[in-house]
């Protein structure tokens, strides 16, 4: 069985969208492929009549501090952003995110590109770069644009962006000073690779012994990947301490929306992880955030 009927193998961003303009059937652009070639293998996906290959253009494949924040590109590996001093320093919860994508044979090919294209309400590395503030650069044969991370996403699998006319290019993250930091954690099955049954991301910022600024993301808690921004809003000038964080828990049990997935979880079973992930997470970064004195 043929996957697909053209494939293209562009050097640039302008001959990647002119092939994806071009192209005279559906077209997906592809890079690790560890989601998209599966799906296609296992009759998930639609045929693909062009692949465009993107692994071979320079500015998707750097990481870097570009106009004061980090900027990753979207077909840059997994196992490279786990690994790099810049990211490490700055980025917790992502690398603690993409450390818990798959095994090593899918963090050596899987891409975060990947990860947000796939759109699905709780891919770790997406989940992780909500809770950084994170925005996409998107090309089109119009220019470039920056998004907010979380407007890519318009259902389960279903992505914001058109696969005939835009090229995600890469991702900017603010860089972490005094007072900031993150983390991510999940609860998986114990089987290796294993999806999550659900996950957790946090940033603040903490100062004279409070909750300065704080971003809290989930998933699956709704049909996209999940800001809580009514929780956050009770943290907001507080201590993180056993009387924040149960209020904190009851409000992210009224705004998120958990539901039962037979394979995974059900509903009830993930409230009660919302409430210990909420507590780990929470003490993880706050902790994080007042060993980072400069």
């Amino acid at each position: 069985m043929s996957l697909y009927k053209n494939y293209c193998l562009p050097y640039n961003i302008k001959e990647a969208l002119e092939a994806l303009t071009n192209a005279t059937g559906p077209t997906r652009i592809i890079a690790g492929g560890t989601d998209l070639l599966l799906d296609l293998k296992q009759g998930r996906h639609p045929p693909v009549h062009t692949l465009v290959d993107v692994t071979q253009i320079h500015e998707l494949s750097v990481m870097e501090i570009r106009e004061g924040r980090i900027f990753i590109g979207a077909s840059v590996p997994l196992n490279r952003i786990v690994s790099n001093d810049l990211v490490r320093t700055h980025l917790a919860a992502l690398v603690e995110a993409c450390g818990l994508i798959g095994g090593p044979q899918v963090r050596n090919t899987a891409t975060l590109g990947g990860n947000v294209a796939h759109a699905l309400p709780a891919a770790d590395g997406t989940i992780a770069m909500l809770a950084l503030g994170a925005d996409a650069e998107i090309a089109s044969m119009d220019g470039n644009r920056l998004v907010a991370l979380e407007d890519l996403f318009l259902g389960p699998g279903k992505s914001a962006l058109d696969p005939k006319k835009d090229l995600l290019v890469g991702f900017f993250m603010p860089l972490q000073f005094a007072g900031q930091s993150s983390a991510f954690k999940r609860v998986m099955r114990p089987q290796g690779v294993a999806l999550p049954i659900l996950n957790m991301a946090a940033w603040l910022e903490r100062q004279d012994g409070i909750i300065r600024k704080i971003r809290l993301s989930l998933g699956p808690a709704g049909p996209t990947p999940f800001r809580a921004r009514k929780t956050e809003s009770v943290l907001m000038g507080k201590e993180v301490n056993d009387t924040s964080i149960s209020a904190a828990q009851q409000v992210l049990l009224d705004e998120a929306k958990f539901r039962t997935s037979p394979a995974r979880a059900t509903a009830d079973y993930r409230k009660k992880l919302a409430i210990i992930l909420l507590e780990d997470v929470l003490k993880a970064v706050w902790k994080r955030a007042d060993r980072i004195k400069s």
